[in-house]
């Protein structure tokens, strides 16, 4: 995405998933170049110190964590100051022109601090690491060390290369590595939520997308070692679980002993079966994929979410065809149909790209009366910018011109803005029950934490603990936020 692309899409950030949210694989912008935070015992007793910066989506956050794990194991320590590390990693995404600028500057940082630190090594993980190899090592030489998404176990052998004087290499895609025997650190965490991966690649080759080609094809994680994680998480306290993929309803797992196969839909209700006290959410879903299996799953059991994400991308069956998204307009708001029989009260957000090649007008005005059908409570939107790699960069000519972009982006924000303060208005009067995350961000006087439906409520914070389910009556909102009052505490006793 452009830098004009990237401040319309900050238009977005009255939605609630932008701060506050943080559910899911999509892209939260206010995480954007963190630095993993350091156990503090893990930290003091470790000889060599690691820092390691992650930008991207969810997965890209969730494989950071993997990969303090596996350094842990190395003797590694982390820091948030990468002048003090031994061994600086960023973590990249290949999505959006943007994260690439913001990766080549920061990697110029570190070549600077490499002056006053010969020794410090500095290497590049994750989504670009196959495309831009060969001019981060060889012609620029920024880096020392390059690490595809599917090598993570390779670091120790890469860390020793590096420190011998060569440049280490390894991005070779896998079709097995789904790294299921490794514990994420779970660094940057509130304690209440955690994300848990359960599969990764993507087989689906969407026209506009390099996850394909930099993540590799779809594999999943065994159930035993998706509830062993999820059982952990809630024996240490966490009382929410988001199972992530690329495209969790294509989750399929067989096991080679038997031959039985687990869905999508069986693992969901696996995970409920863990405790009803710990909450689950995923994400994210492809309408292709997505049945009525796994929504008469999510009606059955109360713990899981009545949330779901279900990118459209577009509202035109034409533009559809030219994404590759292998479902039409009327597909897509039979889904929606469904989903609304099934689970009437289920939250639903989306991902929209305006100004995709060839787009017109009309094609945009379809994607407007879509989402006053759908009336999505959120959206992630998106200016379409060309990807290389992608299929739409070898087929198709970008000519949308940028202005119209701008403007499609505009109105698809407008549309949005409006729709969510309509369904937050609509949340007034009722009694919902919220899990609470921890402190407000405005006020250290207020709690906040989400509903069922993934928005977000502010309430005073009073003798309430952080990990405690609590009932607030609705008595007021903004397009972003529920406010509200606690009528009731749930189950006092579940406290972090």
């Amino acid at each position: 995405m452009s830098h004009a692309g990237d401040l319309l899409f900050l238009l977005c950030s009255i939605q609630p998933s932008m701060n506050q949210f943080g559910a899911t694989k999509w892209i939260d912008e206010s995480r954007q170049g963190t630095a993993l935070q350091p156990e503090e015992e893990a930290s003091a007793t470790s000889s060599r110190k690691c820092y390691i910066e992650s930008y991207g989506c969810q997965m890209n956050f969730n494989d950071s964590e993997i990969v303090a794990a596996i350094l842990k194991e190395q003797g590694y320590g982390l820091t948030t100051d990468a002048a003090q590390a031994d061994l600086v990693l960023i973590n990249t995404c290949a999505i959006r022109e943007k994260a690439e600028q913001t990766v080549r500057k920061r990697l110029q940082e570190f070549k600077s601090l490499k002056k006053n630190k010969a020794d410090m090594l500095v290497g590049v993980l994750g989504c670009m690491a196959e495309r831009l190899r060969h001019r981060l090592l060889e012609e620029e030489k920024l880096v020392d060390l390059v690490v595809g998404p599917d090598a993570y176990r390779s670091l120790p052998a890469l860390i020793a290369e590096a420190e011998s004087g060569q440049k280490a290499v390894n991005v070779l895609l896998s079709r097995e590595e789904t790294y299921a025997d490794i514990s994420p650190v779970r660094l940057n965490s509130n304690g209440v939520t955690a994300f848990v991966s359960i599969m990764r690649g993507c087989n689906n080759m969407c026209t506009f997308c390099v996850v394909p080609f930099t993540r590799g094809r779809e594999r999943s994680r065994s159930p035993q070692s998706i509830l062993r994680e999820c059982e952990e998480l809630f024996e240490q306290g966490y009382r929410e679980v988001t199972l992530l993929g690329q495209n969790v309803d294509s989750y399929y797992w067989i096991d080679p002993q038997t031959q039985q196969a687990t869905t999508f839909a069986q693992l969901l209700e696996m995970v409920a079966q863990i405790n009803p006290w710990l909450r689950v959410r995923f994400s994210t879903s492809h309408p292709k994929d997505i049945t009525d299996e796994v929504l008469y799953t999510m009606a059955r059991y109360p713990n899981i979410c009545k949330y779901i994400h279900l990118p459209v991308q577009s509202g035109s069956t034409r533009i559809l065809q030219l994404m590759n998204r292998t479902y039409t307009r009327e597909g897509y708001l039979k889904k929606v149909e469904r989903i609304r029989e099934i689970l009437p009260d289920c939250g639903l957000s989306t991902d929209i790209i305006a100004g995709f090649c060839t787009e017109t007008e009309a094609d945009h005005q379809e994607t407007l009366s879509l989402m006053d059908i759908c009336e999505y409570d959120m959206a992630y939107m998106f200016m379409y910018s060309e990807r290389p790699g992608t299929l739409a960069a070898r087929r198709y000519k970008d000519d949308v011109p940028q202005e119209v972009k701008k403007r499609r982006l505009q109105e698809i924000v407008e549309k949005e803005r409006t729709l969510a303060l309509k369904n937050m208005q609509k949340e007034v009067g009722k009694v919902r029950t919220v899990l609470i995350e921890g402190p407000s961000k405005r006020s250290d006087q207020d709690f906040c934490g989400r509903t069922d439906q993934n928005k977000m409520v502010v309430f005073p914070k009073k003798h309430y603990r952080k990990g405690q389910y609590v009932n607030v009556h609705i008595t007021g909102c903004t397009a972003a936020t529920l406010l509200g009052e606690v009528v009731e505490e749930t189950i006092p006793e579940m406290v972090t």
